[in-house]
């Protein structure tokens, strides 16, 4: 699960900056807010990607994932690019614990098959 969520996580990082660079030709923004908003979400991402496994980690990314759509009312792109991020990140979280689920089941599988003396 952490590689698939962890790497969903970076494409936002890249996202949110160059949302940031859209935003800063709003008029009624400051540069200064603009980049601290965009600052603080590049870095929950980065940060988020060492919490995915940790209890909370994945409501977090799902925090992120609302603000993310949330953000659309500065930038309307946003809108459709949180959509999507948000059905990325569950993809990511459904199918990471599956193949974490299958991976125990064949190390498992592995330990009764293998020799006792080996």
């Amino acid at each position: 699960m952490r590689t698939l969520c962890s790497s969903t996580l970076i494409g936002e990082f890249f996202v949110i900056g160059f949302a940031g660079l859209v935003a800063m030709k709003d008029p009624d923004l400051s540069m200064s807010t603009v980049w601290t908003v965009s600052g603080i979400a590049m870095f929950l991402c980065v940060l988020l990607c060492g919490l995915v496994t940790r209890p909370g980690g994945v409501a977090l990314g799902w925090a992120l994932q609302i603000a993310l759509i949330a953000s659309g009312f500065i930038v309307p792109t946003m809108f459709i690019l949180g959509v999507i991020f948000a059905a990325l990140w569950w993809a990511s979280v459904h199918f990471g614990r599956k193949v974490d689920e299958a991976k125990a089941r064949f190390a498992a599988q592995g330990d009764k098959t293998s020799p006792s003396g080996a």
